[in-house]
Parts: structure tokens; sequence; C-alpha cells
């Protein structure tokens, strides 16, 4: 099936007499007929549900439709994309270890690799996304257990070289983790690019209405864990009896562990009414993201030409310097969120406040209009010189297109700019 397709159909199959639509399994238990059955289950030797923390029929449709949506080989869902991206980290890294990071990426997830992960004894070396020689050394760096990125970074919009990363990772024998969120799948699928685990936070464009909170892990399922050392995948795991996750598990050993073990431990599964919601939301992904970059590009283009905007950053413009990465890794389609200057911290706020149509919201990648100054938001825990390094600067705001008709959102950003 095309993508477009699978956005519709993957994932859920009724059978006869079966509900069409995905159903909402609200339960958190599961009978079961024998107590051998329920010993199989916990020793990993059968498929099945026993607690919605692990799996649910709702949320397992959901994961199978990303992982096919991604071209990954199987999925797991999460209670939001904070909690996504941790549980890919803890998978691979403990404490004494380091990962690798993109500086430009979300603020969230800078502090939790500079402070909440370094609390727990993991390190974080962050590079310039274009810098080849920092990154090659920083991957050399002895601990390294993994390398970050975003597809496009939140809020600065670099498109990230994923076949560069990924060969930069694969030469240290450590995997490549992309967060895909602002492209979705529709317009970048990374493990075409090399890389080996795709998160998103499925709050933003996956469910595009802004009623799901949620994130997603997904493997790509080809990554050599015996190369790089990772004995938590080559080892027996004595908490599931000795099971090899790289030998009982090969086609999805990363996702399956991050599961059991993880899943199992610290619990952060997504709720199966937030998995309903975010398939409803997954249906029309491939209807909306086309608009989303319709609309910003032209957006873009009317910010370009307005002498009061110092500077716009939007991948989909052929003036932008992220255009001929856009092209290789969106197919020129820049998603639908715009970055711009408008100088100081003063005016920005008088022209986010002055907006009508577009609403000053802390959430970005829905079907409405929304804008937000990340420096004081966001990013407000970073210093001057992480702001530096993330691409942010005091006048910088973030606009993310909605579905309107683009006309308005314009007209809307023209009578705010005479305000400003």
């Amino acid at each position: 099936m095309k993508i477009n397709t699978k956005c519709v159909q993957s994932g859920y199959e009724p059978q006869n007499g079966e509900p069409r639509v995905v159903p909402v399994s609200m339960s958190t238990t599961f009978k079961y007929d024998s107590t051998q059955t329920v010993g199989d289950l916990f020793d990993l030797k059968a498929d099945g549900f026993f607690y919605t923390r692990l799996a649910n029929p709702t949320t397992a449709a959901v994961e199978k439709k990303i992982a096919d949506l991604e071209g990954g080989t199987a999925a797991m869902l999460t209670s939001s994309g904070q909690a996504a991206t941790t549980l890919s980290v803890l998978n691979l890294a403990s404490s004494g270890d380091k990962i690798v990071s993109s500086s430009e990426i979300y603020g969230g997830t800078y502090n939790l690799f500079n402070v909440t992960l370094k609390r727990m004894g993991i390190d974080c070396i962050f590079v310039d996304p274009d810098d080849t020689y920092g990154l090659e050394k920083a991957v050399k760096t002895k601990g390294v257990r993994a390398v970050f990125g975003e597809t496009l970074a939140n809020p600065a919009l670099k498109v990230l070289d994923i076949e560069k990363w990924a060969k930069v990772a694969h030469g240290a024998n450590v995997p490549l983790i992309v967060d895909n969120t602002f492209a979705t799948p529709v317009l970048c699928r990374p493990f075409e690019f090399g890389a080996d685990i795709v998160i998103h936070s499925t709050s933003k464009y996956m469910d595009g209405h802004a009623v799901s909170l949620g994130g997603v892990i997904v493997d790509g399922g080809r990554f050599d864990y015996k190369k790089g050392g990772f004995k938590q995948f080559t080892e027996p795991d004595e908490s599931y009896h000795g099971v090899v996750y790289t030998e009982s598990f090969k086609d999805a050993p990363f996702v399956t562990k991050a599961r059991v073990q993880l899943m199992r431990d610290l619990g952060s599964m997504i709720s199966p009414m937030n998995a309903f919601l975010l398939n409803l939301g997954l249906e029309t992904l491939h209807l909306r993201m086309p608009r989303h970059s319709e609309n910003a590009l032209e957006v873009a283009e009317f910010l370009k030409k307005d002498k009061r905007i110092l500077s716009v950053s939007y991948p989909g413009l052929q003036t932008d310097g992220q255009h001929a990465k856009c092209k290789k890794y969106m197919n020129g389609s820049g998603s639908g969120v715009i970055s711009f200057d408008v100088g100081d911290k003063e005016k920005a706020a008088r022209l986010m406040d002055s907006l009508q149509l577009a609403k000053i919201v802390v959430h970005v990648a829905d079907a409405r209009t929304g804008v937000l100054h990340p420096a004081s938001s966001t990013h407000r825990q970073l210093s001057d010189r992480e702001l530096a390094e993330a691409g942010i600067k005091p006048g910088m705001i973030r606009l993310s297109c909605g579905i309107e008709d683009k006309a308005d959102i314009i007209a809307d950003l023209k009578q705010a700019l005479d305000n400003m």
C-alpha cells in the first residue's frame, strides 16, 4: 500500500462481524483460562495482553500503523514525546555513559539531556548539526552509546543531514536516534537514510488536533548491537529467565527491550483513549501535511518580503540555506512551522499580542495556527550561550501554520505587523 492508504488502513484488520473502526479497549486487565498461559506471557514465550501498562489491543493497532508508516519493524507508544525520548536513551545508556546530540533541538529535550539525564550519570555532548569534524570527534569519546538529532529542529528549523549523521554514528558502532516529529513519515522516513531508531511526539502533527498527548518509539530492526558491545541486548536478561533480545526478538530487539524492561518498570504508557484519538488523527495525516506545508510556504514568502522582518527560517523556501537538504530528505516540503525574527523580545510580544486568528499557545503542529516566543517559553531555561547554540534569537517567533485558509493567516499577520 502507498503511504496515503496506510494512514487510513494499516494496523487493524477487522474480522467478520467486528467493529470497522479500531475499538477502544478501556480495560487495564485481560482474562485467561490457565495459569500456564499467563506464565508464558510473563516469560515472553507467547504474545498477548495481560496489563495495559505493557500492551493493549487499541494501543497495539496504532503501534502497528506507525511502524508501517515509518518503515520500521515495531513500535511502542508512550505517554508523551518526552517519555519516548527518555526511554530511547535509557534503553542504550546507563550511568557513566554518554550520548551525542545536535545542539539545535527542542528545549525540553535539551533540558532532559543537559540536566535530568546528567543527574542520572549520563552526560551529553552537544555539537553543531553542520559541524562534521565536531561530530566525528564527539562520537569517538569513550562511553558514547547513542547519537541523537531532529529531522527538522524545533524551532531553529535546521534540517538534519541524516545520511551523514548515520554514517558517523555507525563508524563508531553506535545507533542514530532521529526525532521525526515535525516532518512525520509523510514528508521524511529517516530509516531510508540510515537512522536506527525513530521517535515522535505524537501530540503534534500525528494527532493533529491538540487533543491527545503521546509519543512513540519505532525500531528500525537493522542495527547490530553485537558490534557496539551493547550487552543489555546480546547477553541474558535475568529478569526474564535469561532471554537474549537479539536472539529471541531479532526483528525488533530495541523496542522489545524498551517495552518489557523499561515500560515494565517506569510505566509511561499511553492510555487506550489517547491511542484511539491519535489513530483518528493519523487517518488524515497524509491530507494535512501537504496543506500545512503549502500554507507555511506562502506565509514564509509573505514574511520574507516584509522589511520589518529581519530574517525568516523556513526550509521550503528556495532561498533558505536548508533548502537543499529539505529537497533531499523531505521532497522539498518544509512542513508547517516557520521561525522569523522581528529584532527583540518587546517587538515580538507586541506582534503576538496583536494577532487575532493565530493564538499564543505552548504547542505546535496542529490544525490551528499558533505562535510562541521560544526564548521566553520552551527554551526559557537556557542560558544566552545555549540559546545561541540552539539558533534562537531574542526576537524569534515560532509560527505554526494551521490548515485554515492561507489568505486569512496572512491577513492576520499583516494587521499584527502594522500594530507592532
